[in-house]
């Protein structure tokens, strides 16, 4: 319960015991995160826990099945300047590779325990955080395996709200996903993120930063 309180902690601003971990590596300016689809899972009714922490609902007392990791990462403008206050939200499959979705087709099991869907504020570092599990990858047709992924999406007043996607470096099934091939290859490396380096508790860590546009009036 310590840990899930200091993990709540970062809706309002990120614990610095967690922060401090080695994940936060120097930001390197790359342009702005390309944008995919946000596809057709996205939450259509509000739920009832929403916080950062993704494996347990506060509404039930067991942790959600599958290999548990941290999302760290820095929301930056295009200048690479940290932005703080950005609403980040995320939400994916379960371990089976099942949405919390009434048209998701996929007849995969559900995880009653696992959120599904989550949301952080970055702090005055522009910095975010998120304990999720790794996604299971699933069918999205008779030929084509959708690799684990997350779903992104960044909001703030006066910048573009981008939506995107998170994959995982050692998934086999990246070099056959039709999405994730639809960006040039020069930008695919900013969307595919290494869990095999950095850990935080023991727990496999990986960071995503997130460089959002903001929207020019004009003069």
């Amino acid at each position: 319960m310590e840990r899930r309180e200091l993990l709540k902690k970062s809706i309002l601003g990120l614990g610095a015991t967690i922060m401090a971990a080695p994940a936060l590596a120097e930001v390197v300016c790359t342009g702005v995160t390309p944008a995919q689809t946000e596809g057709p899972f996205y939450p259509i009714s509000e739920k009832l826990d929403t916080d950062n922490d993704l494996t347990f609902r506060t509404d039930l007392n067991q942790k959600a099945r599958g290999e548990v990791i941290y999302i760290t990462g820095v929301v930056s403008d295009g200048l690479c300047q940290p932005i703080q206050g950005a609403l980040v939200e995320i939400w994916q499959a379960c371990d089976t590779g099942k949405y919390d979705h009434p048209s998701d087709p996929n007849p995969a099991e559900l995880d009653p325990h696992f959120q599904y869907f989550g949301r952080a504020v970055t702090n005055e570092n522009g910095e975010y955080l998120f304990k999720t599990i790794r996604p299971g990858a699933y069918p999205a047709s008779t030929d084509w395996m959708r690799p684990s992924h997350i779903h992104y999406k960044v909001h703030l007043k006066g910048f573009e709200e981008l939506t995107t996607q998170m994959y995982f470096a050692d998934d086999v099934f990246n070099d056959g996903d039709l999405i994730l091939l639809n960006l040039p290859s020069t930008e695919r490396g900013k969307v595919i993120v290494d869990f095999s380096q950095t850990k935080i508790d023991g727990i496999p860590s990986g960071k995503f930063d997130l460089t959002i546009k903001k929207i020019v009036k004009p003069s």
